[in-house]
């Protein structure tokens, strides 16, 4: 039977073999919290897929209906879904990962594991939601008669993009607030500002020439023109000097996310 010693500095210098070994906690953490988030609901998961459709109801009609926003041919609310796919995931994950310690306060208190098990948990909950969404999104392209193309092959790197801002978002927001609890407040308005800021409810294309590279230091810009790149058929643009700047800063946000953590890790049994 193998057996895990715990001695001064041992932790540090096994760190990420740890993340491997610890992966059944990883695996049990991550389905607890799936099914506590639905556990005593009345329709379980589809709540996972009201708030994206009531959304995008709501921005095809303001937008679309009403201030008259261009499409480019794609029917708006599958214009506003493609969006709505990684903006949720990332919301969700972000949300999420941001009250994980906290809430698993006992256990990091009490025992070892690597504690970006938690907030990374937290992120496999988002991408439930985020194919729940996908399997929606589908048969709403089949309702409009409106198939993707071969681009659809590149989506599981945008997906890949979108999964590394989530992880370094969560990563950064989980420890900050650890030490500054403030964040519990200010992380839901970050999630619904983000939102508007985005280009969810429009295209990116509306935004003046001069403005597209300032306006893709959002990271989400590429990411969400990305998406719908892969899966409009070409009819939305992929405006390549911002999805780099966006990609740039979600590799920056990961490390970052990962260097922070990891520095204040081995404070968090002590303030939690």
């Amino acid at each position: 039977m193998s057996r895990l010693v715990i001695e001064a500095g041992r932790a540090e210098r096994h760190y990420w073999r740890d993340l491997w070994r610890y992966r059944e906690l990883f695996y049990f953490l991550a389905w607890r919290d799936i099914l506590v988030r639905y556990k005593q609901t009345v329709i379980g998961v589809t709540w996972s897929l009201l708030r994206p459709f009531l959304t995008m109801i709501v921005f095809t009609v303001i937008f679309g209906k009403l201030a008259k926003m261009p499409s480019s041919g794609v029917p708006y609310p599958i214009l506003v879904f493609t969006a709505l796919l990684p903006w949720q995931f990332f919301s969700n994950s972000f949300s999420e990962s941001g009250n994980s310690l906290v809430a698993n306060s006992n256990l990091i208190s009490k025992i070892y594991f690597p504690r970006l098990i938690i907030p990374s948990g937290s992120v496999v909950v988002g991408f439930i939601d985020f194919l729940i969404s996908a399997v929606f999104l589908m048969a709403l392209m089949i309702w409009y008669h409106f198939m993707p193309d071969w681009r659809v092959l590149t989506l599981p790197f945008f997906t890949l993009v979108s999964l590394a801002a989530a992880l370094g978002a969560g990563f950064l927001i989980a420890a900050l607030t650890v030490k500054y609890r403030d964040f519990r407040f200010i992380v839901p308005f970050i999630a619904q500002f983000g939102l508007y800021v985005s280009p969810v409810g429009f295209s990116s294309t509306i935004v003046p020439d001069k403005w597209r590279l300032l306006y893709s230091l959002n990271p989400m810009v590429g990411v969400i023109d990305g998406f719908r790149w892969a899966l409009l058929r070409g009819q939305a643009e992929l405006y390549l000097p911002g999805f780099f700047l966006s990609l740039v800063i979600v590799t920056a946000l990961l490390v970052f996310g990962i260097w922070y953590f990891r520095k204040t890790e081995r404070t968090f049994a002590d303030v939690i």
